[in-house]
């Protein structure tokens, strides 16, 4: 009997020391977590860096326009879902929203002697109100007129814009499926590239409309 009992306080003992190898042994596998914890924490600082540097173009889009983008995009993407149909209705979003970035950068405005803001298309003869009859001076001033400034501002605005769609996957992957880690790779990249040239743009060619989707002037 107390040869058992010295077996059994042996096993006893001996069954101690596992949980401190595996004490001792558990560092390593932590340590590989805090690294991969570090390398995620590190491409977040860079992700939120980029978006800090090309947040700032947000406000050349029509304000009217990335709304809507934002609201329609969950109901024509269909969940991922990716039918011939949610291609379609995206081609079409996408469309119609880069038509409105374009159009509404030759819209200007101007504040009446009433106080309020009226609004019109800006062309090679000065700027056309929507409603007639307003019973207010319309200004002819050359700041009114379009010009190339207005051409390029427009371009740049489609750009910020497909940046910014094409950053989200449900765009992506219904546009090309098939070719998730390319586009990956290209969309690291380029919302940063489209955010360093259209910012030199806009310093070379800086904005002086009021249109819509801008603040008033």
């Amino acid at each position: 009997m107390e040869q058992t009992e010295e077996e059994v306080g042996i096993k006893i003992y001996n069954a101690s020391p596992p949980p401190q190898n595996a004490s001792s042994s558990s560092p390593p596998h932590e340590k590989a977590p805090q690294g991969k914890g570090r390398k995620r924490r590190a491409v977040a600082k860079g992700v939120q860096k980029t978006l800090s540097k090309t947040s700032m173009l947000v406000n050349f889009l029509p304000t009217g326009t990335l709304l809507t983008f934002e609201m329609l995009l969950p109901s024509v993407s269909g969940a991922g879902d990716c039918s011939s149909v949610n291609t379609m209705m995206i081609h079409v979003m996408l469309g119609l929203c880069m038509l409105s970035c374009f159009f509404f950068h030759f819209t200007d405005s101007f504040r009446g002697p009433d106080g309020k803001v009226y609004y019109g298309f800006v062309t090679p003869k000065g700027l056309a109100v929507f409603k007639s009859g307003l019973g207010v001076e319309v200004p002819k001033d050359d700041k009114y007129k379009v010009g190339f400034t207005d051409f390029v501002h427009a371009m740049m605005s489609v750009m910020v814009f497909l940046a910014i769609a094409f950053s989200d996957h449900r765009i992506t992957d219904c546009l090309f499926p098939g070719h998730v880690k390319d586009m990956d790779q290209v969309m690291e990249s380029f919302p940063l590239m489209v955010g360093v040239i259209c910012s030199s743009l806009f310093l070379v060619f800086p904005n002086t409309r009021y249109g819509i989707g801008c603040s008033a002037a």
